[in-house]
């Protein structure tokens, strides 16, 4: 005689369980949330910029400048115990921001000064807090980088069908949903345009997703008007191809295709890119730089001291006279002197050098995109002696080129 079994019977109903999300996906997570709070907070709020959305202009500016003090406890939360790698690039960084604060200290709008400076150095040390995470493999900062990159031009492009007269005021498109002026919105998808392109001709990103990216980012880039992003955008993937040449076969093709597109639309549509490059500006308008060139005049012939030769003034908004200045470099010497000018320029050449020595690959090939586009873009806008978009894109650079050496990042 045999005993039924009721323990099948009597034990109690299975409830499914929730899904556990590993350890190093949360910190992943973190990171990326930390990276994309540095861009928030790069996206400097415009009030007086046409927008949607019924957000105050100090709501807005806190929403920005908060996000840096967001990041900072994001990236606290997820580097403990704190650990930071040593790196030349944030020796140089950390040695800008150290010098923009003392210039600041006798600069004439002195709580402005110092805030711009403060804000730099927490900047900078949130870079410096990152750096465990510079040497995945997976491309970690670069892929969250672009993901940002997209979601600001989708919103950007989302405010132009909901309000096209509203986006395309002066006849440039510019961020309605949040206030981007149309040079922003031509740097973003700028950026994203050569990240694309580079990822994909390095085999990281599949064809689907790389030509959906080019082919709304291209047209929002041209609507936007901006010269410094085009031309600095082509002379990045230019540079960057090249690294790849003699390693990829759809490099080698690309190029072929590239130079029979440009010779056909060099003969037939000519014309049309002429005009998309003058932008209704005539010849003295076009050989005075948009006014930029007196403001440069003007910088240059201002009377000033030893002291201030070598230090500058003090972190500004980077205008003169009301006046936006409109180049990194007189801009840095404004505010910071010579000295800023140097520790700037050795940031600059820092990451190139050690990108040029890398093995090439898919890491060079970025970096040398990036590079290449800040020096292009330098010269005609602001922001790598200051915390922007600008160098944040440099610092995205520095860790495509961090030492091979140094044992992987966690994950």
């Amino acid at each position: 005689m045999t005993i039924p079994d009721t323990r099948a019977r009597n034990a109690p109903p299975v409830r499914p369980t929730r899904r556990v999300v590993a350890p190093e996906v949360r910190r992943r997570r973190r990171v990326q949330l930390t990276w994309a709070l540095m861009v928030l907070n790069v996206m400097t709020f415009f009030p007086g910029a046409p927008h949607l959305l019924p957000i105050p202009g100090s709501l807005g500016k806190l929403i920005a400048q908060g996000a840096l003090v967001g990041a900072l406890v994001m990236v606290l939360t997820v580097n403990r115990p704190v650990r930071v790698r040593p790196s030349v690039y944030v020796v140089l960084l950390m040695t800008l921001a150290a010098e923009a604060l003392l210039s600041s200290v006798h600069a004439e709008f002195l709580f402005g000064a110092l805030f711009r400076a403060g804000r730099l150095f927490t900047f900078a040390f949130v870079l410096w807090l990152l750096t465990p995470w510079w040497t995945r493999r997976d491309l970690l900062l670069v892929r969250t980088h672009l993901m940002v990159l997209w979601a600001i031009v989708g919103s950007v492009v989302l405010g132009l069908l909901a309000a096209p007269g509203l986006a395309l005021t002066e006849g440039r498109l510019g961020g309605t949903l949040w206030p981007i002026p149309p040079t922003q919105v031509g740097h973003y998808s700028a950026v994203a345009i050569g990240l694309t392109i580079v990822l994909w001709m390095s085999g990281l990103l599949r064809r689907g997703v790389a030509l959906t990216s080019v082919l709304i980012c291209v047209p929002v880039l041209l609507l936007t008007h901006t010269r410094t992003a085009l031309v600095a955008m082509l002379a990045g993937v230019l540079i960057a191809g090249l690294s790849l040449f003699t390693a990829r076969s759809r490099v080698r093709r690309s190029f072929a295709i590239g130079l029979v597109v440009f010779t056909l639309g060099a003969l037939t549509v000519g014309s049309v890119v002429t005009t998309w490059l003058a932008r209704g500006q005539d010849t003295a308008e076009l050989g005075a730089l948009t006014g930029r060139k007196a403001v440069w005049e003007a910088i240059l012939a201002q009377p000033r001291s030893t002291l201030e030769i070598l230090f500058g003034f003090g972190l500004s908004n980077k205008s003169f006279n009301g006046l936006p200045i409109d180049s990194n470099w007189l801009g840095t010497y404004y505010d910071v002197g010579l000295l800023g000018c140097a520790l700037t320029v050795m940031l600059v050449l820092f990451v190139l050098t050690a990108a040029l020595f890398r093995p090439q690959g898919p890491q060079r090939a970025l970096a040398l995109f990036l590079v290449a586009y800040c020096v292009v873009a330098s010269f005609t806008e602001s922001g790598l002696s200051e915390a922007s978009p600008y160098l944040l894109d440099l610092t995205l650079a520095a860790s495509l080129v961090y030492s091979t050496s140094t044992r992987e990042g966690p994950r």
